[in-house]
C-alpha cells in the first residue's frame, strides 16, 4: 500500500456540542480545500482510529472532504466511503432547493454517520449555525422543546430523524410533539418507515419528508420518492441504480467491492445499490433488499415483503430466517415492545402473501438492537431469534417466544 498523502484526519463524531463545533469548523475549511488539508474521518466518541486507518487500501482522490464508514447492518462489515466536497455541496444544495431554501438545522443525529454529517454540511452551505441536541446518552423527546426554542425565527427550520425517534416523539405527545410540528420539515430516513407512522405524524401536523439514500450518495438523494435535482434513478431487473453529482468516489477499503458497486454505463457513472425497487411515473418505491429472500419449504419468501405487511399493524417488526431441520428455514417475526400473537401475524400475512410467507415463529424483544443512527442490526436480530428458538434466549432482551 502506498502512503496516503495527506491521510484522513480522525475527528470525534457523535453529538457532543463541543465536538460538533470542532468538526463544523474543520468541515468549513475542508469543503473548500480538502485536497490540501486531508479528508476528515469522523469516528464514534472514544473510537480508536488505528484499526480504521489500517483498513485503507486506496488513497483518497483530490478534493475528498470526508471518509465515512457505513454501518454494515446486514453484512456485519461496512465500507470506508470517500465523499468529495463537490458531492457533499451538491447534496446540500439540492436538499435546500427541494425544501424551499436554506435554513437552520437542529442536529441530533451522530455526525460520524452520513445523515448527521450532512446536517453540518447543509449548515456550512447555508451559512447558518446548527442548534445541537446532545443525544450521547440517548434521544429524549422531552429535550426537543428547549432545542427547538433555540432555533432562529427568521429562517426555515429543519431536522433529520430516524423512524424510531419519530415514533418516540409521537408516543410522548404534548410539548415534544408540538415542538416537532413547529419545524418546516422533518427529514426521515435511515430505515423503512411504516405507513401508519407517517399517517400519525401527518395527523399531528408534523411535516415529514421521507428520504432514501445511503453513505455512497452523500445521504438522502430521493425525497418522497422523487429524485433530488441532478439525481437520476433507474432499475435493472429490480435493482435500484443511482447517478448524479452526489455519488461518492468509492470505497477506500475494498477496491473490488468499489468496482462492482460503482459502474460506468453509457458514459455515466452509476451506483448499483443492494435494494429492490420500482419506478412509477418517475416516483421510486423501494421494496426491500435484493438479498432478503428466505427459502422455506422450497418456497422463496421476501422478508421485506412480510415486514411491510406487518409493520402498519404491529409496529417495529423484523423478519429473519432461522435454520430448521423440517423447513430448511423458518420465517420468524421479531417484534419490539408491545404484545403480539403469532396467530394474529399469520392472519395478516396469509391473505396478502400466501401461507408459506406467514411467520411460523414469533420472538418478542424489549427493543430491536440498533447499529448506527436508528438502523436495525439485522445480524444481531437473527442471532437473538436463533437463540430464542433454540431455547437459550438472552433473558435481558427476549420477552416471549411462540411457534406455529
Amino acid at each position: 500500500m502506498t502512503p496516503l498523502e495527506p491521510p484522513p484526519r480522525p475527528a470525534e463524531g457523535g453529538t457532543r456540542p463541543a465536538a460538533v463545533a470542532t468538526l463544523l469548523a474543520d468541515l468549513a475549511a475542508t469543503l473548500d480545500d480538502g485536497a490540501a488539508r486531508g479528508p476528515l474521518l469522523p469516528l464514534a466518541p472514544g473510537a480508536d482510529p488505528a484499526p480504521v486507518l489500517a483498513r485503507l487500501r486506496t488513497p483518497p482522490a483530490p478534493g475528498t472532504a470526508v471518509v465515512l464508514a457505513t454501518s454494515g447492518s446486514t453484512s456485519g462489515t461496512g465500507h470506508l466511503v470517500a465523499l468529495t466536497g463537490a458531492a457533499l455541496r451538491a447534496s446540500a444544495e439540492a436538499t435546500h432547493e427541494r425544501l424551499g431554501g436554506p435554513g437552520q438545522w437542529l442536529a441530533c443525529l451522530p455526525t460520524h454517520h452520513v445523515a448527521g454529517f450532512q446536517v453540518l454540511v447543509r449548515s456550512v452551505v447555508a451559512g447558518t449555525s446548527p442548534v445541537v441536541l446532545d443525544t450521547t446518552d440517548g434521544f429524549r423527546p422531552t429535550d426537543l422543546p428547549e432545542a427547538v426554542g433555540r432555533l432562529r425565527g427568521d429562517l426555515p427550520s429543519y431536522l433529520s430523524l430516524v423512524p424510531t425517534q419519530l415514533r418516540r416523539v409521537l408516543e410522548a405527545g404534548g410539548a415534544p410533539l408540538a415542538a416537532l410540528a413547529r419545524l418546516d420539515a422533518v427529514l426521515l430516513g435511515g430505515a423503512r418507515t411504516p405507513a401508519a407512522l407517517l399517517d400519525a405524524a401527518a395527523r399531528a401536523g408534523v411535516r415529514v419528508v421521507t428520504t432514501y439514500g445511503m453513505t455512497e450518495t452523500g445521504g438522502g438523494c430521493v425525497y418522497d420518492g422523487v429524485p433530488l435535482a441532478g439525481v437520476r434513478v433507474r432499475t435493472d431487473a429490480g435493482r435500484v441504480l443511482l447517478a448524479g453529482p452526489v455519488l461518492a468516489d468509492g470505497y477506500l477499503d475494498d477496491p473490488q467491492a468499489s468496482a462492482a458497486a460503482f459502474v460506468t454505463e453509457g458514459g455515466e457513472r452509476w451506483l448499483r445499490t443492494a435494494d429492490r425497487g420500482a419506478l412509477c411515473d418517475g416516483r421510486l418505491a423501494v421494496q426491500g433488499r435484493l438479498d432478503d429472500v428466505l427459502i422455506t419449504g422450497g418456497v422463496n419468501v421476501s422478508a421485506g415483503a412480510v415486514e411491510r405487511v406487518l409493520a402498519d399493524t404491529f409496529g417495529e417488526v423484523v423478519v429473519v430466517g432461522v435454520a430448521d431441520d423440517e423447513w430448511g428455514v423458518v420465517v420468524t417475526a421479531v417484534v419490539a415492545g408491545g404484545p403480539a400473537r403469532l396467530a394474529d401475524l399469520r392472519a395478516r400475512v396469509v391473505p396478502r402473501l400466501g401461507g408459506p410467507a406467514a411467520p411460523r415463529a414469533l420472538v418478542v424483544l424489549d427493543a430491536l438492537p440498533l447499529i448506527g443512527p436508528g438502523k436495525v442490526d439485522r445480524r444481531a436480530v437473527a442471532r437473538l431469534a436463533t437463540e430464542a428458538l433454540a431455547g437459550a434466549p438472552s433473558a435481558a432482551r427476549v420477552r416471549a417466544v411462540e411457534r406455529h
